[in-house]
Parts: structure tokens; C-alpha cells; sequence
């Protein structure tokens, strides 16, 4: 039987062997303290679920794909308080269900396999993009990045640029939790403009952070965005991760195509889902307060790191510390012998062997245990 070959060449997500030790030491009934999911314990703020169970409708029909006029206004607004740019509601956004599918499925919009269309990401990274753009038929085209772990235009040749018809920033970073400045952002804006490359933002982690809030790319677009498209979610935000809720924000003729191709895939957020979404866009105390804890969290575990003289890289903002250790898989391997589960680096692409990644997802207290555990096993 024929398949695509595209999936055997991808193969399973990096840290699946890593996951099934985990799950195999729990069903032992050995106790341990997993850092290697972005999926938060804390519980989600109690404004939310009261909103998804009031709207359970008696009879259940189809959502639309546009979602809900009101949610749409909803993320305008927020879009408006968090970054000071207007977004027109009607056409310049797209609820989804979460931030994962858009980023997979978004290469289908634009990429021409006839053209041999290349999509361009940086690395180590969210795998998503690889697997989206190969799926689509695009040429891939990782940039490594090293040092400080943050991707900057110029790390792309001219030729590259030409080529690209999407290109994927991360800001907060995942992995490596670096945040680009105003001036890198505004230069990824109007490189790509020069370019007709479809800039592609995942801002997911944007209301994660230490100091001052990361920026948008919305907000160095101008008008109506062209060119530029921002992917949102509420998952870590909101503590949302199992209601699939994000949405796409920007230039809405790709909104317009975006739309359309969703439309022929039924994809869209149940209306209930939408529902509990508007609460959570519509305000900004509980997001304030998820910001706290994990700043709380990161803080624990970088004082710990640093003052034991492990190598803590970027780890300003997002939900994640990456730590160098040399050996990542070795590394991984002595901390789950000490029931502490980390990802390896080299699980999310070329230039992250070498460190390892762990998510603020533990409680406070665990991540205090933790960090002895982490600092005895890898000093």
C-alpha cells in the first residue's frame, strides 16, 4: 500500500522515547517530577470553565469557521490593550483551535509545491514548522541558531529570502526563552516586505515574561498589517492547554485564504470553546497572575542553576529554561534515573544538542526539589 514518505522521514517527535520512560516509571508507582511538556498544573482560572459549561447548548450544531462575532471582537480588543495596534475584527482574525493546527495547516494556504517554495525557520524550535511546511510540499530551510538564541534577518542570505514564501519567527522562544528587540522585529517586518515573504509570527508565549512584555510584529506593520500574520493562544496565557484555543491575527487577505481552506476542512473551535475563550481575552488580572507564578518558578530554578555554575542560556521569558550541559542525552538519561524528567535539546532540531529544556510546568515547591535533584545530577 503507498504512503507518505514525508512522515517516515520526519519520524516521532523527539522526546516521545523520553515521555514513554516517563510513563513507565509512573505506572511502577515511582513518584516523579516532569518538566518536559509545556502542560501547567495550575488550575485554570475558575471564570473560564463556569463560561464553557453555560454555553453548552441544548441542541449541538456546527460552529463556523469565522467563530463567533463576539470572540472575534474579543481578540481585537485584547490585541488593542496588549499591543495599541487596531485590528479590523471582521476580517483580520481567525479563531483556531489552538495555536498547533494553525501553524501546521498555514502552509497549506500558500505554498505551491509547482513553484518549489521554500519555509523558512530557525532551530532548535517548535517541530511544527518542519512538519507543516514538508507536508505541504515546501522545501525546508532551518537556521541554527547559536550563542545567545536569537534569530535575527541577516541570518538568512539574500537567496534564501527570495525563495522563502513563509518564514516562522518565535518571540518568546521556545526553547530557549529569548525575546527579540523592537529593532529585530521591525527588521523581520520590512525584510520580509522587500521579499513578498509571508512573515509568520508564533507569539504564543507573549504574555510569559520577566521585565518588559515582548513585543508583536502587529505592531510594526502599519495598517491593516500586510504581509504580516501573529499566532496566539490561550493555552499558556489562560491555563487552556486542553480547550484548543488560539487564534491568527493579521493581513486579511491571508486571513481571507486561511479562512477558505478551513472552511473546505471543517475545521473550528465548538462554540462552547469560543465561549470560555471571550472570558479569557476579556481580561487580563488572571493572565497577570499566571505571569507571576512562573516567573516565581523560573526564578527558583535559575537562582539554583546559576549559583551551582550550570550554563542557564536566554530563560527570560516563555515557559521554559535552557540549560547547557554538554551531553543532552546523557543528561536526560542521569535525571531520569532521579525521577526529574527534562527534554533533550537536540528534540527540537539542529543546535540544541548540547542543552536541555526544562517547562515551568511543576508546581513551585516541586521545582525547589527539583533543582537539587538537577544541580546533583549534572555537577
Amino acid at each position: 500500500m503507498k504512503v507518505n514518505p514525508v512522515l517516515d522521514e520526519l519520524g516521532t517527535h523527539g522526546v516521545a522515547a523520553v515521555q514513554q520512560r516517563a510513563r513507565d516509571l509512573r505506572a511502577a508507582g515511582v513518584g516523579i517530577i516532569d518538566f518536559s511538556i509545556g502542560d501547567p498544573k495550575e488550575p485554570t482560572p475558575t471564570m473560564i470553565p463556569k463560561a464553557l459549561a453555560g454555553a453548552i447548548p441544548e441542541v449541538s450544531q456546527y460552529p463556523t469557521t469565522k467563530g463567533l462575532p463576539g470572540l472575534r471582537s474579543a481578540i481585537a480588543a485584547y490585541v488593542g490593550r496588549r499591543f495599541g495596534v487596531d485590528v479590523d475584527a471582521d476580517t483580520q482574525i481567525m479563531p483556531t483551535s489552538g495555536s498547533k493546527e494553525a501553524i501546521f495547516s498555514t502552509p497549506l494556504a500558500f505554498v505551491d509545491r509547482s513553484r518549489n517554495d521554500l519555509v523558512t525557520w530557525a532551530t532548535p524550535g517548535y517541530p511544527i514548522y518542519e512538519r507543516g511546511a514538508r507536508l505541504a510540499g515546501a522545501r525546508g530551510n532551518p537556521v541554527v541558531l547559536s550563542g545567545d538564541f536569537v534569530f535575527r534577518p541577516g541570518m538568512v542570505d539574500d537567496r534564501a529570502w527570495e525563495e522563502s514564501v513563509m518564514l516562522w519567527t518565535c518571540s518568546p522562544h521556545n526553547p530557549a526563552g529569548t525575546t527579540m528587540d523592537r529593532e529585530t522585529v521591525r527588521a523581520f517586518v520590512e525584510r520580509a516586505r522587500d521579499s513578498e515573504t509571508w512573515l509568520c509570527a508564533d507569539e504564543c508565549y507573549v504574555d510569559l515574561y520577566d521585565g518588559e512584555p515582548p513585543v508583536s510584529v502587529l505592531e510594526f506593520a502599519g495598517p491593516g498589517s500586510p504581509g504580516v500574520l501573529s499566532f496566539l493562544s490561550l493555552s499558556k496565557r489562560s491555563g487552556m492547554t486542553g480547550y484548543r484555543s488560539g487564534a491568527v491575527v493579521g493581513d486579511a487577505t491571508a486571513i481571507a485564504r486561511l479562512t477558505s481552506l478551513r472552511t473546505a476542512t471543517g475545521t473550528a473551535s465548538p462554540e462552547f470553546v469560543q465561549a470560555a475563550a471571550i472570558a479569557a481575552w476579556s481580561d487580563d488580572d488572571h493572565a497577570r497572575e499566571r505571569r507571576e507564578v512562573f516567573a516565581a518558578k523560573r526564578s527558583v530554578l535559575r537562582e539554583a542553576f546559576e549559583i551551582a555554575g550550570l550554563g542557564v542560556v536566554g530563560s527570560q521569558a516563555g515557559l521554559y529554561l535552557w540549560l547547557r550541559v554538554g551531553d543532552d542525552v546523557g543528561a536526560t538519561a542521569r535525571l531520569l534515573d532521579d525521577h526529574v524528567v527534562v527534554s533533550p535539546g537536540r528534540a527540537f532540531g539542529p543546535g540544541g544538542e548540547g542543552y536541555i529544556r526544562l517547562a515551568l510546568v511543576p508546581t513551585l515547591d516541586e521545582c525547589a526539589e527539583a533543582a537539587e535533584a538537577v544541580v546533583r545530577c549534572l555537577t
